[in-house]
């Protein structure tokens, strides 16, 4: 087995430096929903400082969502994922996830079309024929784009869990994306750890990657509301708060950032909920989205990761709309826009 600790980023520092200044606590969702210390980054580290071990705090531990909003406003620079992940690893894994991966090893990898970028799209965009296409066509204006046949969603949720991956299942994942010069991740804590696999291509989240097209940023408008997906906003936050900080003054959008310009998750899904081990508890979507959308007036919501699509389906009337299908709708307005013009 190949331990997903061994390949990402290594803190500097862990539980032991945690001041209990509390600052994770403003931008956590788990606080946000249920107001218990016990369930934050700051709860889980002063148990530790107190001689807690995994098992004891093992509820904390499954209920982190690691969107990572956390790491940025931490003063002591602690790698509050990985602690979180490194505590993962010493509970109980899930069954029948290893015989899962273990299927993918077993298939051989698919030989990957010679082709300068690779979109990995993720299981929720994959769902969506439609807007996959339409993410395609966009991406491969820049260049020759071929689709990863294999999406990871094993290690994916591997990643998720702190599990340890089958060395041969990590390198059938890895070998067709080799030969890429650019790789396009729409999951963002796949993209984290995929920077230390391959260092020598350029790895880009898809809502960058989609939103830095000419025909996608001229759709955007004043009135949308879009909605960043905070994993990989946050393991890049210092070069990314810059670069949405333009996206913003270019478009006029707002965005789900707070005050602090740390981006609010749409929805807050605990371990269990994501492995299918436990229903999602009633609102819990719901919380989330309507802090995003309160006090803001916007007519359409825009997505980088559909996976939001729901948690904002169930708050608001509003179009929720993924990126690639804006220049849909932006081709559709001119054209529409001609033919009244022509008549």
């Amino acid at each position: 087995m190949l331990s997903l600790a061994k390949n990402a980023p290594q803190p500097d520092k862990d539980f032991a430096s945690c001041s209990g200044c509390g600052l994770c606590l403003l931008v956590c969702p788990v606080w946000r929903r249920t107001h218990d210390l016990a369930l934050t980054p700051l709860g889980r580290a002063k148990a530790l400082q107190h001689g807690a071990n995994a098992a004891d705090i093992a509820v904390s531990v499954q209920s982190c969502t690691l969107c990572a909003a956390c790491e940025p406003v931490c003063p002591e620079d602690i790698g509050l994922v990985e602690m979180t992940l490194d505590l993962r690893r010493r509970l109980p894994q899930p069954e029948g996830e290893q015989a899962r991966m273990q299927e993918q090893t077993a298939r051989p990898p698919a030989p990957q079309p010679a082709a300068t970028a690779v979109l990995i799209p993720g299981t929720a965009l994959r769902e969506r024929p439609v807007t996959l296409a339409r993410a395609q066509a966009l991406l491969a204006r820049t260049g020759k784009l071929a689709l990863a046949d294999d999406d990871g969603a094993d290690i994916a949720l591997a990643l998720e869990a702190g599990m340890p991956v089958p060395k041969q299942r990590l390198e059938r994942f890895l070998q067709p994306l080799r030969r890429a010069r650019k790789i396009i991740v729409a999951d963002g804590l796949l993209l984290r750890n995929a920077r230390q696999w391959l260092p020598r291509a350029e790895l880009v989240s898809l809502g960058v990657a989609l939103s830095g097209l000419t025909t996608v940023r001229r759709a955007l408008g004043a009135s949308d509301l879009y909605v960043i997906e905070p994993r990989a906003y946050h393991a890049d936050y210092q070069r990314l708060v810059k670069y949405y900080d333009g996206l913003r003054a270019a478009s006029g959008c707002t965005f789900n950032l707070d005050l602090q310009r740390i981006a609010i998750p749409a929805a807050a899904p605990t371990l269990p909920q994501k492995f299918g081990l436990e229903a999602a508890a009633g609102g819990d979507d719901g919380v989330q989205a309507r802090w995003i959308l309160q006090g803001r007036n916007v007519t359409r919501i825009v997505l980088e990761c559909m996976e939001d699509a729901a948690a904002f389906n169930s708050v608001s009337g509003l179009p929720v709309v993924h990126l690639a299908d804006l220049a849909d709708d932006g081709n559709r307005r001119n054209n529409d826009s001609r033919n009244d013009n022509q008549a």
